[in-house]
């Protein structure tokens, strides 16, 4: 397999280089064209790995596109997950080198190159390593499972429209385990499975105050500033302890044992270097829990995005009418993701004074995830990374949230495993996102061994 791979990856990386080079970005209308062409262009793709039926799935918003290879009715059946949509690249000045117009540079951390672009990472680079494995494996007749993909563009944007898909064709969507790649590995000296994420929810708050912006000379001092309170507003909600600070909001959540939280941490996270990747000094989070502990069995808020008043170029001096902010929960197990945005908007608009009106949205969510370790599936990932990597891999917990999983699990009634390569400083969602060319490359084959094993336990159950 390994010699297949190193004679297909100069034409593997081109074929990548092509799909990067379409802007999918599903949060912008503008946009929408762009995002047909790459549905199209998957398609085109399924069908050239030996996709029997390869079709495009409108929805109101952007296509899912579907595929699948049959190989016999006896032999086990993976749902290979993705999606082809990508972040906008802004802030442009950041970037290095245009984010659509892929190059390939050496990197501390990627010395055999990275592949810079925006989707390199999450998820274009790691979704097409499934169809370069199926391909591997199907053009030289040792492809033993049933694959159906599902490849979606509406992944950055919530996955609107991804539930009412699943539910119409849940009969055409069953299968043996749904494996996806969006996650990530620590090292290529020590990678990972994940076994969990953190679940979402994401709200947005408006502060209203007067009924128009205001000359600050003439009423500074004599009505709220809606951006004033809003600070204050967002400060209450942590404690000293940099806790969560809202009633009801720990009730639910996995209490993690100590002695699983010590093994978790036996693979913990060299903070030197979280800290040099990221350009800081100094780390900071919840009193009593390890960075790995916060950022993957702790529940946290942040603030993603605040605004309001005059922000242009030179001074105007205003009362704003308006303030806004942009908040995330990530959640842990047990934490109902509805709930919790309920338990928010109810607490924020306590704690706002008189002269202000609260308005709370609620945008989207999604649930947390653990996946077993001892499935079938888990079994052959663990021989997977093994055979490619020369390690068993640990289990870890992510910090992210891929609402689709639980969502999986609720309406197809399948477990997820999920097989990441980035790494967390790959910059997904940020101004220059790369994925390592030997990461791309040995992903590919650790799924095409995972394939070979997948079948193998099958076949011995």
């Amino acid at each position: 397999m390994k010699k297949l791979i190193n004679d297909r990856s100069a034409v593997f990386i081109d074929q990548l280089f092509d799909l990067l080079k379409i802007p999918s970005i599903s949060a912008d209308p503008q946009y929408k064209n762009e995002v047909k062409k790459t549905a199209n262009w998957i398609k085109n793709a399924l069908i050239d790995i030996g996709c029997s039926t390869a079709k495009i799935y409108e929805t109101p918003g952007h296509p899912v596109v579907y595929g699948e290879i049959n190989v016999s009715k006896n032999a086990p059946t993976v749902l290979v997950y993705g999606h082809y949509d990508v972040q906008p690249p802004d802030p442009i000045d950041l970037w290095e080198n245009p984010p659509f117009e892929p190059i390939i540079k050496k990197t501390a951390l990627h010395p055999n190159g990275a592949i810079f672009a925006r989707g390199a990472c999450d998820d274009k680079g790691q979704m097409f390593m499934h169809l370069k494995a199926v391909e591997l494996l199907n053009s030289s007749n040792q492809l033993e499972n049933n694959i159906k993909f599902v490849i979606e563009g509406e992944e950055e944007v919530g996955s609107d429209h991804l539930e009412t898909f699943l539910k119409d064709h849940k009969a055409m969507l069953q299968s043996d385990v749904i494996i996806i790649s969006d996650t990530g590995i620590n090292s290529i000296e020590n990678p990972a499975i994940t076994t969990g994420l953190r679940g979402l929810s994401y709200m947005e708050v408006t502060l209203t105050g007067p009924n128009r912006d205001l000359h600050s000379g003439l009423y500074g001092g004599t009505v709220a500033n809606p951006i004033n309170i809003l600070c204050d507003m967002i400060a209450k909600l942590h404690d000293n302890n940099r806790k969560v600070n809202i009633p009801g909001f720990y009730d639910d959540l996995e209490e993690i044992s100590d002695q699983e939280r010590h093994q978790m941490n036996e693979n913990g996270i060299d903070e030197k270097r979280f800290k040099e990747a990221i350009g800081i000094d100094a780390l900071m989070g919840e009193e009593g829990y390890t960075t790995l502990d916060r950022r993957s069995i702790r529940p946290t808020l942040d603030v993603n995005g605040i605004w309001g008043g005059y922000t242009g170029a030179g001074a105007k001096t205003v009362i704003p009418s308006q303030a806004h902010a942009k908040i995330s929960m990530r959640l842990v197990p047990h934490q109902d993701w509805t709930k919790i945005s309920q338990l928010f908007e109810k607490h924020f608009k306590s704690i706002a004074p008189e002269g202000v009106s609260v308005e709370v949205t609620t945008h989207h969510g999604g649930g947390p995830y653990v996946t077993p370790t001892d499935s079938l599936a888990y079994k052959a990932a663990e021989k997977a990374y093994h055979k490619v990597f020369g390690v068993v891999p640990h289990a870890k917990r992510d910090g992210g949230s891929i609402p689709i999983v639980p969502m999986f699990e609720d309406v197809l009634e399948t477990k997820t495993l999920l097989m990441g390569f980035g790494y967390d400083s790959d910059a997904i969602h940020a101004p220059n996102e790369h994925y390592g060319v030997d990461n791309f490359l040995l992903g590919i084959e650790t799924i095409a061994h995972f394939h070979r094993h997948f079948s193998k336990l099958s076949a011995q159950e």
